[in-house]
C-alpha cells in the first residue's frame, strides 16, 4: 500500500464525514430554537467550508488553496463576532424593555449599580 493510496482514502473519509457534519449544521441553521444557535451552527459552517478546502488542498496539491482556507477564516471570525454583537444588541433591547417589571434592586444590578458597591456616608 502506497502513501498516495492512503493519502487519497484518508482524504475520501473526511470529505465525507465533513459532508455529514455540513448537512447536520445546516440543520441546526434551519431549525435552532434560538438565534444564538444560529450563530454557532453559521460559525461551524465556516469552520467546515475550511476543513472542505483543506483536504482539496492536501488531494490535490495546489498550495494556494490553503491561502484560500485562512482568508475564509479570517472572513468568518469578523462575521461571528458582528453577529454576536447584533445578539448582544438584540438581547440588551428586550432587557430594556422589559425593565419596567423589575424591582429597584434588579434594575441597578442590570446597570452595574449594585447596593453592595454603594458607599455609606
Amino acid at each position: 500500500m502506497s502513501a498516495e493510496t492512503v493519502i487519497s482514502t484518508a482524504a475520501t473519509i473526511a470529505l465525507f464525514l465533513m459532508c455529514a457534519a455540513f448537512f447536520l449544521t445546516a440543520y441546526r441553521v434551519v431549525k435552532g430554537p434560538t438565534l444564538p444557535d444560529r450563530v454557532v451552527a453559521l460559525d461551524m459552517l465556516v469552520a467546515i467550508a475550511i476543513g472542505f478546502i483543506a483536504v482539496l488542498a492536501i488531494r490535490t496539491g495546489f498550495n494556494l488553496y490553503i491561502d484560500i482556507a485562512i482568508a475564509l477564516g479570517l472572513v468568518g471570525f469578523l462575521a461571528t463576532v458582528a453577529f454576536a454583537r447584533f445578539v448582544l444588541r438584540q438581547g440588551m433591547e428586550a432587557d430594556e424593555a422589559g425593565a419596567g417589571n423589575e424591582s429597584p434592586v434588579h434594575r441597578g444590578v442590570r446597570h452595574g449599580k449594585a447596593a453592595s458597591t454603594r458607599r455609606r456616608g
